[in-house]
């Protein structure tokens, strides 16, 4: 197995910053369940990446990818959720959501691209 730094790598830096942007975007939030879910999966991405970086085996790592890759498709549509929630309420979702429904969008397709790069090299 390559050694694989995961703080060098653009996947993971991309999916701390949208962690980061979730957690700030909804701090304010009063839907606490919705909310806290979103957290969780949006922390999930990074974490899952560096999880699997740190294993010993190129599978532990692309297991790890795929999770993470899962993680992306969960925050997706819990931002969805959100969004038609917040519409049919008739007040205002998290500031970004439609900018980071895409940037879930983009780190899936890098994680699959990933994955698919560690399978062609075992």
């Amino acid at each position: 197995m390559r050694s694989h730094n995961f703080e060098n790598l653009d996947v993971w830096k991309r999916g701390c910053r949208l962690a980061v942007n979730v957690c700030v975007a909804s701090h304010a939030s009063k839907e606490f369940a919705l909310k806290d879910q979103i957290v969780r999966s949006s922390i999930s991405i990074p974490s899952n990446i560096a999880e699997g970086a740190e294993r010993s085996s190129d599978a532990d790592f692309s297991r790890f990818l795929g999770y993470s890759k899962g993680s992306c498709g969960e925050l997706r549509t819990q931002l969805m959720i959100h969004h038609e929630v917040c519409r049919e309420l008739g007040i205002q979702p998290f500031e970004g959501t439609s900018e980071m429904v895409e940037e879930t969008r983009e780190i899936s397709k890098m994680l699959g691209a990933f994955i698919e790069k560690l399978a062609s090299t075992t």
